[in-house]
């Protein structure tokens, strides 16, 4: 009776375990559906807590010696004239580059013709079905498009720019509440995940934005060296895609070298500048930045590049510029947890000692 007793406590727990694995992969379809129905309300608030632990520190700076309206409002116009400057570079160089296909539209569509029908000749039947579905129109309707989508977003960022306002406001309250929690455990969980989570966030953006600015003018070095029109406009698009980890240094080379092809009618020297623009951004992406940022915000690549795909997936342009910090906060909260922590050591760097940040919560906040 014993070792039946045992065989059936074994079987229960098995189906206990297997129920608990079913519950939490249908819990995850529904958020993830969730998210991308809400995707009005979901994405501008995890773009606002991004922004928010940013600029926490300089708001807390600006409080120490000023008014918190007065504060929060001088954080609100920095972040306001961040958010323009931002805007009108990729709206102009996309608007610039846009034109500029439009008035050669001729020279571009005998280009692609040509690349067609060496396609063909080389047995590539699928070139027939790029040639009458995929021509230059169409490039052309996708960048009007992308500039449409660019210049109607004002909504979305004034929706961002109320959730950082307020949130901004209630950053103290919430911690006091925080350590308030009769759970001691859960308290200490989301204090010393917030705080790790806010380094990250601004150690992040740091390096991304260096990096950016490296690669922007490499590339506008490059391209005015090789006598291709728009080399700043070339170099601005560069700056603001790098800021999609793989997918956007690929789309910024992808379209530098097809201009180059119309542009030169000269398969030579748009390799050339295919392979140079490449070497800058493996140079960067591969060597550089993880010297520079450390182990800290080292993630797996296949992780990386889920992460801009899925939240793409989920919420457009948006969730490809931030997918990856998301990505990045939610395995920081999963090392508070032992139970989650086996995420972050799998997919994630090697953070800093266990030791250290429980030091840091209870006094950084």
């Amino acid at each position: 009776m014993s070792e039946n007793g045992q065989g059936v406590g074994l079987l229960g727990a098995k189906s206990d375990r297997t129920v608990q694995v079913a519950l939490v992969v249908i819990a995850s379809v529904l958020a993830c559906a969730a998210l991308s129905v809400a995707s009005t309300v979901f994405a501008p608030l995890a773009l606002a807590l991004l922004i928010m632990a940013i600029l926490w520190p300089l708001q807390k700076g600006l409080q120490s010696f000023l008014p918190k309206p007065l504060a929060l409002a001088v954080t609100i116009i920095i972040l306001s004239l961040g958010f323009a400057a931002f805007g009108s570079l990729i709206v102009w160089s996309f608007s610039r580059v846009g034109q500029a296909v439009a008035n050669d539209a001729d020279r571009f569509q005998a280009a692609y013709e040509q690349l067609s029908v060496w396609l063909e000749g080389h047995g590539i039947a699928v070139a027939g079905i790029w040639a009458e579905h995929v021509n230059i129109g169409w490039y052309i309707r996708l960048a009007q498009t992308v500039i449409a989508r660019l210049n109607s977003t004002t909504t979305f960022w004034l929706v961002v720019l109320v959730y950082v306002s307020l949130g901004l406001l209630e950053v103290d309250d919430f911690a006091r509440n925080i350590k308030r929690m009769r759970n001691a455990d859960l308290s200490q969980a989301l204090i010393s995940g917030s705080i790790a989570t806010a380094q990250k966030m601004r150690s992040y953006y740091l390096v991304r934005t260096q990096m950016s600015i490296v690669t922007g003018l490499l590339v506008y070095g490059i391209t005015y060296a090789v006598g291709l029109p728009l080399a700043k406009e070339w170099g601005v698009l560069a700056f603001a895609l790098n800021y999609i980890p793989f997918l956007g240094p690929l789309l910024a080379t992808l379209f530098a070298t097809v201009y180059a092809i119309a542009e030169f009618q000269s398969w030579e020297t748009a390799v050339l500048i295919f392979v140079l623009l490449n070497v800058i951004q493996v140079a960067i992406g591969s060597y550089v930045e993880p010297r520079v940022s450390g182990t800290a915000l080292s993630m797996s690549p296949t992780l990386v590049l889920f992460s801009v795909f899925f939240w793409s997936y989920l919420w457009g342009v948006f969730g490809a510029f931030i997918g990856v910090p998301i990505t990045i906060a939610i395995l920081t909260f999963c090392e508070q947890g032992p139970s989650t922590r086996w995420l972050a050591d799998l997919f994630g760097g090697a953070g800093p000692s266990r030791s250290n940040e429980e030091l840091q919560t209870r006094t950084n906040l």
